[in-house]
């Protein structure tokens, strides 16, 4: 746990005996996302990655200058991951694709899904062997309707399982041993014993369980203690899991109420980036006029650097 001697920006007085570490968020970008997403820290360049995917656009910050880069990818885009190669991994309603992102110009690696016009890619991550994890769901929410697919750098890929609602938050142990997922309407975060090698998952249990009223679980990332960092649909806020116990040790609050994904960036890996969602509900843009912007938080722990896509 963080020590409050540590004194991390942004932190509150804790509220339970010195149980649980509570925070405030601070704004970092002011934008109106429609639905921030994809949260992720390029650790070659120092610029925090995210997409809009109602918007229909990838956005590449630089917290250094305060510019944020928007290229226009025209269909929703659920997530983005850095290519080992250069440039970006992008997963579009039509297929998985690489963008060069010099002449903004779009090759497709491969197109898993079926029934293009109802179903679309959500959220993924690279893991530690370079392949994507990526996950889609029903575009009508059917319950079951999605999957989550391992896409591998020669194009070639697996439908790891189905029977997904909403496919979100995905990120694995410090010492690649487990991999662990979150399908949002189950509102628990799953846990896997993971071959590197192989990309192989067995051994399946759920790890956290998140109790009504806290909001859905959405993206996901882990910190260097490997402690687990939820955003919360619907929860204004980040939770924070220890998944050995199951135990809700920490929490972000944040001014928006539909927070969406989140990733530890800055040179030293100490600043939580965390997106969020405006959409086009007239009475969240008036109680919450920056729902949609970016937040930042230094909770007094590091990330890990993420893995980028590729051999």
């Amino acid at each position: 746990m963080i020590s409050c001697a540590e004194k991390p920006s942004g932190h509150v007085e804790n509220s339970k005996e010195n149980t649980m570490e509570i925070f405030k968020a601070e704004l970092e970008l002011e934008i109106p996302a429609s639905l921030g997403e994809g949260a992720i820290w390029n650790h070659e360049t120092n610029t925090f990655w995210w997409v809009d995917i109602e918007g229909r656009k990838l956005n590449i910050y630089d917290p250094e200058t305060k510019s944020n880069r928007v290229i226009d990818v025209k269909e929703r885009i659920g997530t983005v991951v850095p290519a080992k190669s250069g440039g970006a991994i992008i997963a579009l309603e039509n297929g998985i694709f690489h963008l060069d992102l010099e002449r903004e110009e779009m090759a497709m690696i491969c197109n898993p899904l079926e029934e293009l016009d109802t179903i679309r890619f959500n959220d993924g991550k690279c893991d530690p062997a370079g392949r994507l994890w990526v996950g889609s769901m029903s575009l009508r929410f059917i319950k079951g309707a999605a999957s989550l697919y391992t896409i591998r750098p020669d194009g070639s890929y697996t439908e790891v399982f189905g029977g997904v609602t909403v496919s979100n938050g995905i990120i694995w142990s410090n010492d690649h041993k487990t991999l662990y997922y979150i399908d949002t309407p189950l509102r628990n975060v799953r846990a896997w014993d993971y071959d590197l090698v192989t990309g192989d998952i067995s051994n399946e249990r759920v790890v956290i369980s998140i109790p009504e009223g806290m909001g859905g679980p959405d993206g996901m990332t882990i910190d260097e203690k490997g402690k687990l960092w939820i955003a919360m649909w619907g929860g204004n806020q980040v939770s924070r899991w220890d998944p050995e116990t199951g135990e809700l040790i920490g929490k972000v609050d944040i001014p928006a109420p539909n927070v969406t994904s989140c990733a530890f960036g800055g040179p030293d890996l100490d600043i939580l980036y965390i997106t969020t969602a405006g959409g086009d509900n007239q009475e969240i843009k008036e109680d919450y006029p920056l729902a949609g912007s970016v937040f930042k938080i230094k909770p007094g722990v590091k990330g890990v650097r993420a893995d980028f896509f590729g051999e």
